[in-house]
């Protein structure tokens, strides 16, 4: 547990009084970290077992920060350059400034995957990814690393403060603009994506509004536009549609601000983002009648999170035998958790965002504006067999390093698509992500119940093939993380 996560439940248990209610015990305290964040080691299972559950919850929500604590890639300061400008360049300068925006990618992932092993508040970067879902936008077309970086600190800054403010942020985000062709909706030629889409996936959910509600909020959105030199928002009044609109049987001159407005006044929109964060916390079926209760503590609040959060957390539901180990890890999820659970801190983490995008999660591109529909999406064929040489890798540590390398035809063969050179580099680089067995090992402790230690670090619920007693710590840890159960949280 992290220094500033640790004081805060310190002083938060002397103020409740902890002998008031029952502790959480080492399996509630590993339920709400791995919940809350990505994966728990054992010290900080132990830290927070004797915690009782309000107090537990109040520490981490109150522990949630608004930015980073690892510096960002020094260009994200340089000046933007547009994309019109790109294009305008000779063939080989394009190609070189393609290059360059992609390894910008490359490093902008690496950093977030840092951050969230290092932050002190693993609810911020959870909650970080999961507004990145639910405001997809991605690189394959904002195209500029600087606007991609600026979303991620707005959605940083708001991941647990208040949602209204977030979604009128975004609104008016560069990136945002552009990915969803806004920057150049007019009077003349209103374009509908983004009032589509803020309905659809970011407010009421599909089907409670018309055709008509979009085309009339699309004019009312017309002039949310940027500056193309600067990549900063610009309102541009003469291409505005000023006139009369009916948006969801509220009629006015109205303009995005007010269209704003009116989605946030409806109930459909606080029970659509409690139903989200549902899926994302507590289990893949939302309870309806909990979700009506839930979304009324959100609207009380006036639409802040950490209130919708800190019920959510308390609720029955959330603590729930039936709801354990319910959720499959995301592909982020299983790549920093396991790295988290196990102490594995490498100094290149790029084989780690590869390990991720060819499980099916690449930062900053989801797949479309939908963004990733997790849960049993992250399955199928050929996914499993990724996660299963990620944790190959990881465990046999040293022994993939002197594996001989693929030679001949059949070398050519595994090299010949973009994917299969990625997998082989993830391969090579995750070789370094070696265990530190002994480190481990004292952590764990040396006692007769080591075993059953491990398999409650390890897995939220009973492993699918119980290993057999008696083995080693490192080969009971491989058997453990090789059970279908590691793929749960």
């Amino acid at each position: 547990m992290t220094p500033v996560l640790g004081a805060a439940i310190a002083a938060l248990v002397l103020a409740s009084g902890l002998a008031r209610a029952a502790p959480l015990g080492e399996d509630g305290a590993r339920h709400l970290l791995v919940r809350t964040g990505f994966g728990a080691t054992a010290g900080e299972i132990a830290r927070l077992a004797p915690v009782e559950r309000v107090a537990a919850v109040d520490a981490i929500l109150e522990a949630a920060g608004t930015r980073a604590s690892i510096a960002p890639p020094a260009w994200v300061d340089d000046p933007y350059v547009p994309f019109y400008k790109v294009a305008a360049l000779p063939a080989e300068a394009r190609m070189a400034e393609q290059r360059r925006n992609t390894e910008r990618a490359f490093e902008l992932r690496e950093w977030w995957l840092r951050e969230m092993l290092a932050t002190a508040s693993p609810l911020t970067e959870r909650m970080t990814l999961f507004w990145h879902n639910h405001f997809a936008t991605g690189q394959q077309k904002v195209r500029s690393g600087q606007l991609l970086y600026r979303q991620n600190v707005l959605l940083r800054r708001e991941a647990l403060g208040n949602f209204g403010a977030l979604l009128r942020e975004v609104s008016r985000d560069p990136a945002m603009l552009i990915y969803l062709d806004n920057a150049g909706s007019r009077r003349q030629a209103p374009n509908e994506n983004f009032a589509r889409e803020v309905m659809e996936l970011f407010t009421l959910g599909e089907g409670r509004y018309t055709e008509r509600d979009i085309q009339e909020a699309a004019r009312a959105f017309t002039g949310w536009s940027i500056d193309r030199d600067t990549g900063e928002y610009r309102y541009r009044p003469f291409i505005h549609d000023g006139g009369v609109k009916t948006v969801l049987g509220r009629t006015g001159r109205l303009g995005g601000e007010e269209v704003l407005e009116i989605l946030l006044a409806r109930p459909e929109t606080a029970a659509f983002v409690t139903r989200k964060l549902w899926r994302e916390f507590v289990s893949p079926s939302p309870d309806e009648r909990e979700v009506d209760r839930l979304a009324g503590i959100f609207r009380d609040a006036r639409y802040a999170v950490k209130p919708l959060l800190r019920a959510m957390f308390l609720s029955e539901a959330f603590w729930s035998g039936e709801n354990r180990g319910a959720l499959i890890k995301s592909p982020v999820d299983l790549v920093v958790g396991t790295l988290h659970t196990f102490g594995i801190r490498p100094l290149d983490l790029r084989p780690a965002v590869t390990a991720s995008a060819l499980l099916g999660q690449n930062l900053f591109a989801p797949p479309n504006v939908k963004g990733w529909p997790g849960g049993e999406a992250w399955i199928n064929s050929a996914t499993l067999l990724g996660r299963k040489q990620l944790i190959d890798r990881v465990f046999r540590g040293s022994d993939a390093m002197a594996e001989a390398p693929p030679n001949g035809a059949a070398a050519g063969a595994r090299e010949a698509t973009p994917q299969a050179r990625l997998r082989r580099m993830m391969d090579r680089g995750l070789a370094t992500y070696a265990l530190d067995w002994d480190r481990f090992t004292r952590e764990m402790g040396d006692g007769p119940g080591r075993a059953e230690g491990l398999v409650r670090l390890v897995l939220a619920v009973p492993p699918v093939e119980p290993p057999a007693k008696g083995l080693p710590g490192p080969e009971l840890v491989r058997q453990l993380v090789a059970d279908p159960a590691f793929q749960l949280r």
